[in-house]
């Protein structure tokens, strides 16, 4: 159809694992012979193996079609083949099978820094890029004050872009990616990098490339809110594969229900780490005893947490992330929010135990996920990828009031403290 800009059709691409050369042509050309003659690879090592017999298919048998002025999400876990198939949208690889046909140009947003010289500034960088899309220099200059402003680095404009901060990187290439003449958007964690502010401003943009000038916007986050937000249709993979395609919301459900199925808590092992090892993750009740659910709004309920600290590290911390239906956080809760109770942390056996606050959280379903980091060093359980997860159901207890008895608008349904003064 005239409308598709993007099909993909039987993509796959396949990766090897181990060595696949040795550095010099003559000898990668010498042991290649010898293999197609069955020979002995004397370019080895006395009892060593060549160890490229194996790999694997980052992607197989992807196929779909995209038209004009779609917003698509494509979501999946760490490794389902997500960043694989922008690089072959982005033509920075190509599939090992499979045709992909693309109408238009393209704009790309993938790991920081791609598309940017180093030792050219900012400014040059933009030039760069207007001119890989076919631009020229004064079609550029009619768009360069608007990328400018929107970057926000107007004072580190002429400083080579090696000197930028991953956040000043992420700015400026997105500015680039969205105001240049592109006919289609790809997005590869553009969230993941930038205060709220920016995240707000990226979504409001890519929203007005698609609704106001037709341009075809693909998005890939961990973060459902704002997947959700910005697309209308999505693209779940999981292992290389599709599995699932269409509405977003639809692809969402799926994604949460698959990523966080019930093997994750029956099998805590998957999550043990050099810090610790994760002996029991559930809801309990004021005595201790499991959660018995649908639990009232006003009851008291704690998410415990056993483990086994090997490793004591002093930016070490662990806690949970709650959610809504939705995916949306309704909010974060970490040990070391009480820093002497954070520094109780012992080796050996743990149990703690984070009150979820009463008159707080509105009727409905939510999901509680584990969270541990070294702050600001690394995450050890990433809550918005792989984590296990519990599920919260609550219903009724929202108040004394007779006024308030059925759930309210919002996530949240707090009773608020208040005052009459007579006069």
């Amino acid at each position: 159809m005239d409308d598709v800009v993007i099909k993909a059709e039987n993509i796959g691409k396949y990766y090897r694992l181990g060595q696949i050369n040795t550095g010099m042509f003559y000898s990668d050309a010498r042991s290649w012979m010898s293999r197609k003659l069955g020979k002995e690879d004397k370019t080895l090592k006395i009892g060593e193996e060549l160890k490229d017999k194996t790999g694997f298919w980052a992607l197989d048998d992807i196929n779909f079609e995209i038209k004009q002025g779609d917003r698509i999400g494509i979501i999946g876990k760490n490794g389902a083949g997500k960043s694989t198939l922008l690089k072959i949208l982005s033509r920075v690889t190509a599939p090992t099978k499979g045709r992909i046909g693309i109408r238009g140009n393209v704009a790309s947003l993938l790991e920081v820094g791609t598309g940017f010289h180093p030792e050219m500034t900012g400014r040059e960088n933009i030039y760069l890029n207007g001119a890989i899309l076919g631009m020229k220099r004064a079609e550029i200059n009619d768009k360069l004050d608007e990328i400018i402003a929107f970057s926000e680095i107007n004072e580190h404009i002429d400083t080579p872009v090696k000197r930028y901060s991953s956040g000043m990187y992420v700015r400026l290439a997105f500015a680039i990616a969205a105001n240049l003449e592109s006919d289609i958007l790809i997005a590869d964690e553009v969230l993941a990098v930038g205060d709220a502010e920016f995240q707000k401003r990226a979504l409001g943009k890519m929203n007005d490339l698609s609704s106001k000038q037709g341009r075809t916007v693909l998005f890939v986050s961990h973060r459902m809110n704002a997947v959700k937000a910005l697309c209308k249709d999505g693209i779940l993979l999981e292992k290389g594969k599709i599995v699932h395609q269409g509405r977003i919301d639809e692809c969402i459900t799926k994604y949460q229900s698959n990523l966080h199925d019930k093997k994750n808590i029956e099998d805590l092992s998957h999550y043990d780490n050099e810090f610790f090892e994760l002996l029991n993750f559930q809801l309990v009740d004021q005595d201790g005893n499991g959660l018995a659910q649908p639990m009232s709004n006003d009851d008291s309920a704690f998410v415990q947490i056993e483990l086994n600290m090997k490793k004591i590290h002093h930016s070490f911390t662990i806690g949970y992330a709650i959610c809504d239906s939705d995916g949306a956080v309704v909010y974060w809760s970490y040990l070391s929010d009480d820093y002497n109770e954070n520094s109780s942390l012992k080796p050996g056996r743990n149990i703690l135990s984070g009150e979820i606050p009463k008159h707080f959280l509105n009727e409905g379903e939510y999901n509680i996920y584990l969270s541990a980091t070294l702050h600001y060093i690394q995450w050890i359980v990433n809550p918005e990828e792989d984590s296990p997860c519990l599920k919260l159901y609550i219903q009724g207890g929202l108040s004394n009031s007779p006024f308030w008895t059925l759930k309210r608008s919002g996530t949240c349904a707090p009773v608020l403290k208040w005052t009459v003064k007579n006069k």
